[in-house]
């Protein structure tokens, strides 16, 4: 069982304030932790810069204490091989966005479920509320320490020719991530979904593996998905959510006030990283249409929405029941 005390979680689940604690003394036995850390972009992206301002200030509380190894650029893999390598003990910290930790934890489907979060702000109300403690309780028991819930923006419907009907997608091959929501919403579509690591998309979808895929803007740019599918529709169906975790075999090694100092930092970087990517998300957005994006918005969106709440009712009884939904919608 993790040794992560109540204090922590709070924090780690962004529901305490970040608190002013005294410089440690650096005891004669402590020795340098390195840190491997697993990045799916690259330097320039808040995925990467996230972990570059966790160390620095980690350095600052803690000197000498840590070493971080920062791999961008996807070199270890995509999310569930990064996870995976995680509990393996080959890896030590990540980004991961909660649909890939459902394999282990299926109540962080409340956070995917389609048409659910009205606004960022919303989505921060919950994680901030009993549902985010009850998460972080969750990933601690499967072998993720989560110290922060993270917001990559909405997701959006990317193709390589015009949808904007929900019929349109009848018989389109969809890259989708593997879970078993993603892949139910894209069937109820009509489309035919492939679960495809993140790191492999751009192959797929340039050699017709996939005629189509949903990703947030910040990420559809980084990857330069524009090059391969440059129809992005403004669905905005699913609010990314993700947490910034470390690996229990790793975090319980750690002496108790490394583990605090951690826990405190990443909790606030979190917050730092939300607002660089809402500034990430403007700059993608033009960065792409300067390169031939073509941005449409969605007709007829209550059939959109209509078709995809029908995922509320089937994954009810795994997200903790039809009462954990509604006490989502009451934060709106």
């Amino acid at each position: 069982m993790t040794s992560i005390t109540r204090r922590t979680l709070l924090a780690a689940a962004g529901l305490a304030p970040v608190f002013a604690s005294p410089a440690f003394l650096r005891s004669a036995s402590a020795r340098t932790s390195v840190i491997t850390v697993a990045s799916l972009l690259g330097e320039e992206k808040p995925e990467t810069r996230i972990w570059r301002w966790i160390a620095d200030r980690a350095e600052e509380r803690l000197p000498g204490r840590f070493r971080f190894r920062i791999v961008p650029n996807g070199a270890l893999g995509g999310e569930k091989e990064v996870a995976d390598g995680a509990l393996l003990g080959s890896i030590q910290a990540s980004l991961c966005t909660v649909s890939t930790l459902t394999a282990w934890v299926p109540e962080l489907q409340i956070l995917d479920l389609p048409f659910l979060y009205s606004d960022a702000a919303h989505l921060r109300r919950v994680v901030g509320s009993d549902v985010g403690s009850d998460l972080v309780r969750r990933l601690a028991s499967h072998g993720f320490v989560a110290s922060g819930f993270i917001d990559y923006g909405a997701r959006h419907l990317l193709a390589k020719e015009p949808i904007t009907l929900p019929e349109q997608m009848q018989g389109k091959t969809m890259r989708v991530i593997q879970s078993r929501l993603h892949t139910s919403l894209w069937s109820r579509f009509g489309a035919i979904p492939v679960g495809i690591p993140i790191t492999e998309t751009y192959n797929a979808l340039s050699t017709g593996v996939a005629d189509a895929m949903d990703l947030t803007i910040s990420a559809y740019a980084g990857l330069k998905l524009h090059e391969v599918v440059p129809y992005l529709t403004r669905t905005a169906h699913i609010r990314s959510a993700g947490v910034v975790f470390y690996a229990e075999n790793f975090w319980d090694r750690l002496e108790e006030e490394e583990q605090q100092v951690l826990a405190e930092i990443s909790a606030e970087a979190s917050e730092v990283f939300n607002g660089w990517m809402a500034a990430d998300e403007e700059a993608s957005l033009d960065l792409a249409v300067s390169q031939g994006t073509q941005v449409l918005q969605p007709e007829r969106p209550e059939d959109w929405r209509k078709t995809a709440e029908t995922l509320w009712q089937e994954f009810s009884g795994v997200v903790g029941g039809r009462e954990v939904i509604d006490s989502v919608l009451k934060l709106a």
